[in-house]
């Protein structure tokens, strides 16, 4: 299987062109069984890779293979090539394997979407591309697929482009992307200017050599990471994920939660030995990384649409990852990589569960109580609450409380308002569960009016300036739902038994690796990869391991217990002011620069390169035309002409030579 490591990126592009070509005779459901049948057997090939790494020893577990030479460059040669190892198949293994059940849960939420080829052709692309960045042997692969998700994720946020909102919300995403691919650009021209590669076991090699310098491994190591702000939604470029949720949300659950977000960190572990020769830019790393879980964990305690309660999460627990990272717990950071996939893609599925049930509301202002009519739903979200909130022994309880300890070992302050952030997560989240699935059912209540173009659903219902569409079957043409508008509803089977594998693997999961324990499999599984990067705990952090985990629960707990009183038995007034549910008026603050002096300057930017840029090279053009045009009259063609200039010609000689003579 190694040696064909091609098939796995090959079969979903298979299944797109197929889609591409006969899309519409296949119709509703085919296209949608075809398109999961192929990141199904991508899954399974994934799987066979996996088994066949393991039987090898530990140090022939990469295997690096050549399709053919791409660009052959003078010094440059960049072969499009594929790196098998722990790393690459892990992702492989959650790409294909989450991507493969919100697969056969789309077949389901689709349904009668008269676009529903496309979104599944653009679903199979986006596979293909996210398969192409984390098997990619070098940088340049890797940008291939960095680029190739990032279109798809604009088609897809913007698949009911007929809302000027969603259009709005791809653009941005579009946009803001391209200013974290600046940063990668430029780190690979840096790269290969130092190294003369691009490939990864050369970068890796020279950094362990310390052939770098640490100036340059610093550089190199910030590009990277502002390639990854932009990807993976952190600190300053976090604000295009949460207008995302404009998308259907299977789409929230592949690319905004379980697949694309994370390609920052997995690029990011990729280059650990190059890391660990910048210990500033892992300091860097560490900031950015719980700043941002810090600060969108507070915004996600005052948000009411279901959806972007979990788009803000998404980017919090994006940032425990990057905190991992930058303390140098890599194996942890992929850990929680994993258990995030199976936990929020779950919530997000479970979410679009309770919009299809309740006739496509979003806000769940107008939901509660629908444990009883959706019991299903409710059970299998109750436990990516609890795992993302973490409690014991679901996975994210493992996941979360080893990068906490990791952060202990770097830095206290890094440990606190992590464990901070742990309590808000636990908080916001039991507020939510709260909200939809018990207390008092505002189902019944009148609902708002329908949202005009370009208004926001929660304008149109006095909350919180947000650019989510009041209800996606508003947002697709012809909907997605079923038209009901009695009680609220379970959902159909293709939707449920996703839901229910996601819950068995938040439950099960963190038996990959239990880190207060000898078993931690995904740690010897890495290790080939990371081991010589991953930093040891001090003994001082060792001793006090126990008491660390217990103060973690102990957050958790209080998390819940408080979001309780307040949600639930009303014992504690609810405190949502108006700056976290708007964000911290930094998207606000970000569209006024970008809309005033940033369109400004902009402006000026443009006149200069009119004006002074252009001015001088059409100038010399304009300069040189001229000076041809003048020439060109002695050129007319008469011979009279010609024998006057040579006849003036030689009377000019005659005279210079009398002139020497004298």
């Amino acid at each position: 299987m190694l040696h064909a490591i091609w098939l796995l990126p090959a079969l979903p592009l298979a299944g797109f062109v197929i889609i591409l070509v006969a899309g519409r005779r296949l119709g509703d459901p085919l296209a949608g069984w075809l398109a999961t049948a192929t990141v199904t057997a991508a899954f399974a090939c994934s799987v066979a890779a996996f088994f066949e790494l393991l039987s090898r020893p530990e140090d022939r577990r990469t295997e690096s293979s050549v399709i053919f030479t791409w660009l052959p460059v003078g010094g440059l040669k960049v072969d499009l090539g594929f790196l098998a190892d722990p790393l690459s198949i892990t992702m492989a293994l959650f790409v294909t394997g989450v991507g493969s059940l919100i697969h056969l849960y789309g077949i389901g939420y689709m349904k009668g979407d008269p676009k529903f080829s496309k979104f599944f052709l653009y679903l199979n692309l986006f596979v293909f591309s996210m398969l192409i960045l984390v098997l990619g042997s070098n940088l340049v692969v890797t940008f291939l697929g960095w680029e190739g998700v990032g279109v798809c994720s604009y088609f897809l946020v913007s698949f009911w482009q007929t809302r000027p909102s969603a259009a709005t919300a791809g653009k941005k995403a579009f946009i803001t992307n391209r200013v974290g691919d600046v940063g990668f650009m430029i780190a690979m021209f840096l790269t290969f200017h130092t190294i003369g590669s691009l490939n990864y076991l050369n970068l890796n090699a020279a950094a362990l050599s310390g052939t770098l310098a640490t100036s340059t491994a610093v550089a190199i190591s910030l590009l990277l990471l502002l390639g990854a702000c932009g990807k993976s939604a952190q600190l300053p470029l976090y604000l295009w994920l949460p207008d995302a949720m404009e998308g259907p949300t299977p789409v929230s659950a592949l690319i905004h939660a379980a697949t694309m977000v994370t390609a920052g960190i997995y690029l990011l572990t990729r280059v650990s030995p190059l890391l660990e020769q910048a210990p500033s830019a892992m300091k860097v790393i560490a900031i950015v990384g719980v700043a941002t879980a810090f600060f969108a964990a507070t915004i996600a305690v005052a948000q009411n649409d279901i959806k972007r309660v979990l788009a803000y999460s998404t980017v919090s627990q994006l940032g425990y990852m990057f905190l991992a990272v930058g303390s140098g717990a890599y194996v942890s950071a992929i850990f929680l990589m994993v258990a995030h996939a199976f936990y929020k893609a779950l919530l997000f599925l479970g979410a679009g569960s309770v919009i299809h049930g309740v006739n496509d509301e979003q806000d769940m202002r107008h939901m509660g109580a629908l444990r009883k009519f959706m019991p299903i739903t409710a059970a299998t979200f109750v436990i990516g609450w609890l795992s993302i909130a973490g409690v014991p022994p679901f996975v994210g309880f493992w996941a979360k409380d080893d990068d906490l300890l990791y952060a202990f070992n770097e830095n206290f302050v890094f440990w606190l308002v992590g464990l901070i952030t742990a309590f808000l997560t636990a908080y916001y989240m039991t507020r939510q569960v709260i909200m939809v699935f018990y207390g008092e059912a505002r189902w019944t209540e009148a609902r708002p009016e329908p949202v005009a173009a370009g208004q926001t659903a929660e304008s149109a219902v006095g909350g919180s300036d947000h650019s989510g569409p009041a209800t996606e079957a508003a947002a697709a043409p012809g909907g997605h739902g079923d038209g009901h508008h009695g009680e609220p509803h379970e959902s159909p089977w293709l939707m449920l038994i996703p839901l229910v594998v996601l819950s068995l693997l938040c439950i099960f999961g963190g038996l990959i690796n239990l880190p207060f324990s000898g078993w931690k499999h995904l740690e010897r599984w890495l290790d080939p990869v990371v081991g010589g990067s991953e930093h040891a705990l001090t003994s001082s952090t060792e001793a006090w391991k126990w008491w660390l985990l217990l103060i973690a629960v102990v957050a958790a707990l209080a998390g819940i217990v408080t979001a309780y009183l307040v949600y639930e038995r009303k014992r504690i007034r609810a405190v949502e002011p108006a700056f976290l549910a708007r964000g911290w008026y930094y998207d606000a603050a970000v569209t006024s620069f970008v809309g005033g002096p940033g369109e400004e300057a902009f402006e000026l930017t443009a006149a200069f390169d009119h004006d002074i840029v252009d001015g001088a090279v059409n100038g010399t053009g304009r300069g040189i035309r001229d000076a041809a045009r003048n020439l060109r009259r002695l050129q007319n063609g008469y011979v009279r002409s010609y024998a006057l200039g040579i006849g003036i010609g030689a009377v000019a000689l005659l005279g210079w030579f009398v002139a020497r003579g004298l």
